[in-house]
């Protein structure tokens, strides 16, 4: 896609990786096109059958290019300052949340403000154990986006949630876990090696299936349990249709081990 975001789907899986390690991997105004781009093809991509988000060097993502926010504050540019929330993190966050396959956040150093929140975006985040979180927002005196505000709460709860925004820090990846923010710490040398697995098995998956489960949790958040029961029978109704679905009964019957083709 650019210098600064990788693409490239095998067997199934698109792997965006941001490539800016002697910028932590922050995000200017090049990389937040380029990674909104490639994260809206892999979910527009009927090939994809699952999305890994990952980084280069010792940061996953810090977040807001400080660097060029400060150069944008100085030259008063507050349409360019302020219009990359809508125009840039929130696409992404829409992207990661809504696209109708599984996403996983392969967090091989520190996530940081937005870099955080795009990992919180997706399904399952696998750390290294040399990683960690830091909700930096406040820590700048701004306010939090790229869908934290949504995201995070339903990891966490409400106010754990609140603490950790009103006073970011860094939290280590045990301590993650403990708190639901990671899904998995694994030895930094390992995350490429369980992150390819857990990729593999969900390419090979129901990707239907998985899409519907992922709107169907989404929606459920938002609305009543009389409206989520409707939704989900259209989304039963949906995949009951499917040739997966056909093929894992008819497996089922012979006594055999399914195959998905994402269909």
């Amino acid at each position: 896609m650019s210098d600064s975001v990788a693409y490239d789907v095998t067997a199934g899986v698109a792997t965006i990786t941001l490539n800016r390690p002697d910028a932590m991997n922050s995000l200017d105004t090049a990389t937040k096109v380029a990674l909104r781009d490639a994260i809206q093809a892999a979910a527009e991509d009927d090939a994809v059958r699952c999305v890994v988000l990952t980084g280069t060097g010792r940061a996953f993502c810090v977040g807001q290019d400080l660097k060029e926010h400060i150069q944008l504050l100085q030259a008063n540019d507050l349409d360019a300052l302020w219009s990359t929330v809508p125009d840039h993190f929130a696409p992404m966050a829409l992207a990661l949340a809504e696209m109708p396959k599984p996403v996983i956040a392969a967090v091989n150093g520190v996530a940081a403000g937005a870099g955080a929140s795009l990992a919180f975006a997706c399904d399952f985040r696998i750390v290294a154990e040399t990683a960690g979180f830091n909700l930096a927002f406040a820590g700048i005196a701004l306010s939090c986006d790229t869908g934290i505000s949504w995201t995070l709460p339903r990891l966490v709860g409400q106010a754990r949630a609140t603490e950790l925004l009103y006073f970011p820090r860094t939290v280590p990846a045990a301590e993650a876990l403990t708190l639901g923010l990671a899904s998995s710490v694994v030895p930094a040398d390992e995350l490429a090696t369980a992150t390819n697995e857990l990729a593999t098995r969900l390419a090979s998956g129901p990707t239907l299936a998985y899409g519907s489960i992922r709107q169907s949790l989404a929606y459920s958040a938002t609305h009543t349990l009389a409206e989520a029961l409707v939704f989900e029978a259209g989304k039963m109704q949906l995949t009951g249709g499917t040739e997966d679905h056909n093929n894992a009964v008819a497996s089922f019957v012979a006594k055999e081990k399914p195959s998905f083709n994402g269909r």
